[in-house]
């Protein structure tokens, strides 16, 4: 792979992952600003995603330099295969936010719920942007208008194709192989003559593992759903 098609393929998991991850921060924003004014509404959001995706950068940047300590690569990529496992299995709600009765009361909310529920978006990108600061920054500030202008748009075409869904997992699962090896206490137990073959092995069994579970999840889930129906009278 070419540099620029490296660069270009980062960039793209971090603005994918980014949307993926963001549907229950769209959801808190709406939620947090529907009893303000359509102009009000308009800056609560804007001001709201803005402040949510500075504190994201910064967690992110945090997170990279913690990345350099040995086996916390391997820890931060097991809960990332949590993280795309529950996407796919996951059958809670979106959480909830109390509506606001003014503007700066609701972007209040916002950052606040956005920091408390961005840890599966900051492990993720770290993992994608492989360290770069300017990928982190690039990625994030990309997916802004995405998110803020097409969250509807993309929750809906997510619902109707789930399969864009279950891609993005694939993609999170990806993200945790490589970032697994590129763990530096990795070298101590596996030695390999070519780190590429380590890579893409480990991305593809990251990918095949969170595919894997959730089908058997689902499927398990709807056979005890067959079984409650064939019970009842």
């Amino acid at each position: 792979m070419t540099l620029d098609l490296a660069i270009g393929w980062e960039v793209f998991e971090i603005i994918w992952i980014n949307i993926l991850l963001s549907g229950d921060n769209a959801i808190l924003i709406a939620l947090a600003c529907r009893q303000l004014s359509v102009r009000q509404r308009r800056w609560g959001v804007f001001l709201g995603a803005l402040g949510g995706v500075i504190l994201r950068i910064a967690f992110t940047l945090v997170v990279v330099e913690l990345m350099g300590i040995p086996y916390l690569r391997i820890v931060g990529s097991l809960m990332l295969l949590v993280v795309a496992i529950k996407l796919l299995i996951d059958e809670t709600g979106h959480s909830d936010v109390t509506a606001k009765p003014d503007l700066w009361s609701a972007v209040g909310a916002i950052i606040m719920a956005d920091a408390v529920m961005s840890l599966d978006n900051v492990l993720a990108i770290a993992a994608a942007a492989r360290g770069s600061t300017q990928l982190i920054v690039f990625g994030l500030v990309l997916s802004v208008p995405i998110v803020m202008f097409g969250a509807g748009a993309l929750l809906k075409a997510l619902e109707r194709f789930p399969i864009l869904v279950w891609a993005g997992a694939g993609v999170l699962g990806w993200v945790a192989g490589d970032m697994t090896a590129s763990d530096s206490a990795l070298a101590a137990y596996v030695h390999v003559a070519d780190h590429k073959s380590l890579e893409l092995g480990l991305s593809i069994a990251g990918c095949a593992i969170v595919l894997i579970i959730a089908f058997a999840v689902q499927a398990y889930r709807q056979w005890r759903e067959d079984q409650r129906g064939r019970k009842r009278p």
